[in-house]
């Protein structure tokens, strides 16, 4: 008889399943170890103990770190979802008469920090000061995988990957456009522009996981051109310095960042290809997720503030 499905009907400690979790979100033993705070060798015993338990192999070794084998990817998948209805059943029960306490796993991506804080959560914290609120930022495919693994209630992402585990309660238009200082060549063409226009002059990339970068190299495979990238980064920030100092142009939605003085020198061209322009920005869950009740007011207040955003006819954020 195989041990596996005796473990996972209930002796499975919480603390071995805590410890194999932190394993895999970090990559290496050594690395979950630095995180829970624990000697290497802990965290190596209690991974042996859990496998003993499951009669399964779970590890294996790639390069320096590890990886989940079949039994222990099932098994992470498992246990993933047994920790997330178990915080669903508490925080359901924590409010269960008023939101007045809970927690909200937000993920976004770097350009909507600033709309967030100032348009949103300062008005919900203020609101609901019992909530703890834990806002992360990373890439589309990091944000898409956390809320799939129940590590995220709410994600806001552009172009976010189509799976039907996924569930998208918003979205709005987010035109990718080229943006220059008004002293670039580029400023004195005539948009609509084409990517080959672009082919004379430096410019800067995203790294390939931001859905910004996928629909660009998607538009660049279309049109048979190969942009001159001078400079990459994870960084929006860092992107819109680039335009700023001189350096060349972005292709973007927009710039991060951008001082007073320097929006009158800034000048936005719109791109030709349907592909820039068809881009679009979600407010995704997990499909069939129950969100907490802290975590559904946090996304109704998210959507009805790009709402009211948008139609005070100032964009989108």
């Amino acid at each position: 008889m195989n041990p596996m499905p005796n473990a996972l009907d209930g002796r499975l400690d919480a603390r071995l399943a805590h410890y194999f979790l932190q394993v895999l979100d970090s990559g290496s033993v050594r690395g979950g170890a630095e995180v829970l705070g624990v000697d290497p060798s802990v965290v190596s015993r209690a991974v042996s103990t859990l496998e003993q338990e499951c009669g399964a192999c779970l590890l294996e070794r790639k390069g320096r770190g590890v990886q989940p084998t079949d039994a222990g990817a099932l098994v992470a998948d498992y246990l993933r979802r047994q920790l997330s209805q178990k915080r669903q059943l508490l925080e359901q029960l924590d409010s269960i008469q008023k939101v007045q306490r809970g927690h909200v796993d937000l993920m976004a991506g770097e350009g909507f920090v600033d709309w967030l804080m100032q348009r949103v959560l300062h008005g919900f914290m203020a609101r609901h000061p019992g909530i703890t609120v834990d806002l992360s930022i990373g890439r589309t495919d990091e944000i898409a995988r956390r809320v799939v693994e129940d590590r995220a209630h709410i994600g806001i992402a552009f172009q976010p990957p189509k799976d039907g585990r996924l569930r998208s309660h918003h979205s709005h238009s987010y035109p990718i456009q080229a943006h220059v200082l008004d002293s670039h060549p580029l400023a004195q063409r005539t948009p609509p522009l084409d990517l080959a226009d672009l082919l004379p002059y430096p410019g800067v990339a995203m790294h390939h996981g931001f859905g910004l970068q996928q629909h660009i190299e998607a538009a660049q495979t279309v049109e048979g051109v190969r942009l001159n990238t001078v400079f990459t980064t994870s960084s929006f920030n860092a992107m819109s310095h680039f335009v700023l100092l001189g350096l060349g142009y972005v292709l973007s939605s927009r710039l991060l960042a951008v001082p007073q003085a320097a929006q009158a020198r800034l000048v936005r061209l719109p791109m030709k290809n349907p592909i820039l322009s068809q881009g679009r920005v979600h407010v995704i869950s997990r499909h069939g997720r129950v969100l907490p009740p802290a975590a559904g007011i946090l996304l109704r207040d998210i959507v009805g503030g790009i709402d009211s955003y948008a139609s005070a006819g100032t964009g989108a954020p």
